[in-house]
């Protein structure tokens, strides 16, 4: 699987990464030897094919920049869905004497002390995908809000703003559950004839998903619609399909298990299967990782970098399908140029950089 992996990333453009490359600013302002210094992830969770690819993203963006003398080591811990494990694991980084810790955080706040703490020993703190809230801490965000009502509104225009809707969450006490979920009822609230029967948490993950929906399936009415947050999808099929119960609209995400499913339920249905796939991406890890890099260089950074989602159309399937090996997530991978580029847009106000697509990563 690594190798597979490793080969996508390549293809995507992560081997672009170079000592003298990148935008006029980033070259001007990023002009400090981090040569000898260390960048570290600390990972809240690494229990399902997101996360699990996140890492490898991270690792390989750190081992290219070890390859190219930019960085002297790296290294990745994870903590167990544990707010108090990861704060633990910080201050021992803190010792260790790392000089940028990247992290994706268990809460919003729980690990705040310890962020503060290695923002006081000077250490750069970038907090990526589940944010943290500690004000000194520099933030690469998803508008996981509108995450939410993306595919909210799908199923509100696909049920004509009337029907039942069974809602997936993902991680417990996660500032992405907590924000989709946030963006969900705010659309669906608008609609007062689309019923929320159910709620389970699927923790991004297939195998709860499916344990979860299954438990609550034979207490619910008819379902019209299931919104997901991504990641499980294929286990909220196999529950209604092992339950004997009609296959709702069920939006999902972009793992390749997840687009296979479309692919196939769009071939065996009457009229094809219309759902939306939206995520979040693997490959903001390298951002996260390039934008510790570049502080750590001299670069002024803004204090928040907005992140797109990911967005795949029924037109675009098959070739993201082309490029997104079993067992992996859709992903676009960052260089440094691309996102000092996108550093740049911040500062100046000006569009982001187009992120790379599934043309990229053939």
């Amino acid at each position: 699987m690594r190798s597979i992996f490793l080969s996508l990333v390549t293809a995507a453009g992560l081997m672009a990464v170079t000592t003298g490359s990148g935008s006029q600013a980033a070259d001007a302002s990023a002009a400090k030897d981090t040569s000898k210094l260390g960048i570290t992830l600390s990972n809240s969770y690494a229990g399902n094919t997101w996360r699990q690819q996140m890492v490898k993203v991270f690792q390989a963006a750190a081992d290219e920049a070890i390859g190219k003398h930019i960085i002297a080591k790296s290294k990745v811990v994870n903590a167990d869905a544990s707010a108090p494990q990861q704060s633990s694991q910080i201050e021992n980084m803190i010792l260790e004497g790392w000089n940028a810790i990247v992290i994706d955080a268990a809460s919003p706040s729980a690990i705040n002390g310890s962020i503060e703490d290695a923002c006081k020993q000077g250490i750069t703190v970038v907090v990526f995908d589940s944010l943290a809230t500690a004000p000194c801490a520099y933030q690469v965000a998803y508008d996981y809000v509108e995450a939410g009502r993306l595919p909210a509104r799908f199923i509100a225009d696909q049920l004509h703003g009337k029907g039942n809707v069974l809602v997936v969450r993902g991680l417990p006490g996660t500032q992405v559950d907590e924000d989709e979920y946030k963006g969900q009822m705010e659309i669906f609230g608008k609609f007062p004839d689309i019923k929320i029967v159910g709620t389970v948490n699927g923790n991004w993950t297939e195998s709860i998903a499916n344990k979860e929906v299954s438990g609550i399936l034979p207490s619910l009415p008819k379902i019209d619609a299931v919104v997901g947050q991504g990641g499980d999808s294929v286990g909220t099929y196999q529950a209604f399909k092992a339950a004997g119960r009609p296959i709702p609209v069920i939006t999902i995400g972009t793992r390749q298990e997840e687009l296979a499913l479309w692919k196939d339920l769009d071939q065996s249905t009457p009229g094809g299967y219309a759902t939306v796939a939206s995520s979040s991406v693997p490959g903001v890890s390298s951002i996260a990782f390039w934008v510790a890099q570049q502080i750590l260089a001299g670069r002024q950074m803004p204090h928040v970098i907005n992140v797109s989602l990911l967005e795949i159309s029924k037109p675009d399937l098959d070739t993201w399908l082309k490029v997104t090996p079993v067992g992996a997530v859709a992903t676009p991978v960052y260089s440094r140029d691309w996102t000092a580029k996108l550093i740049d847009s911040v500062v100046d106000h000006t569009p982001a950089p187009a992120s790379p697509g599934p043309q990229d990563a053939k």
